[in-house]
């Protein structure tokens, strides 16, 4: 017996179901993050049931911070039958990594800006063209 294939969906229907816009499904198939089934005569995009999960993967990717190109290469390693969990640890180390570097920067920068915000008065009356606070900032 002869298994019924899985009805394909519109865009509109991936994009209702999946709560992305539009735009964006448009712009992940681009990406190569997803690919349609097929178009039909008038090529409007038709997409399998199975890129609901793989959107919100992606969509989960996102949150935990990893960039479309990351998620394309865990995405590959998948698609190639592999499991892309060491890739994934491995990106994740990186971005721990650079979220502590920019907690840095953002501690360096708020203890500037807390001397500004202390010095703002005795800087107000300096020669500036626009804000001598900020133009006199690195004094």
């Amino acid at each position: 017996m002869l298994q019924a294939q899985p009805e394909l969906l519109k865009i509109g229907q991936v994009s209702a179901q999946s709560q992305l816009p539009v735009k964006t499904i448009r712009f992940y198939e681009e990406r190569g993050l997803i690919e349609a089934a097929k178009r039909t005569s008038g090529g409007f995009r038709l997409f399998a049931p199975s890129v609901l999960p793989r959107l919100s993967f992606i969509r989960q990717s996102q949150a935990l911070g990893l960039s479309l190109n990351d998620i394309q290469d865990i995405l590959g390693i998948a698609d190639s039958g592999q499991r892309p969990c060491q890739n994934v640890r491995h990106k994740f180390q990186e971005k721990v990594v650079e979220i502590d570097d920019r907690i840095q920067q953002l501690q360096a920068l708020k203890q500037q800006l807390q001397v500004l915000i202390r010095e703002a008065d005795q800087r107000q009356n300096m020669d500036a063209d626009y804000c001598p606070i900020i133009e006199h900032a690195n004094e």
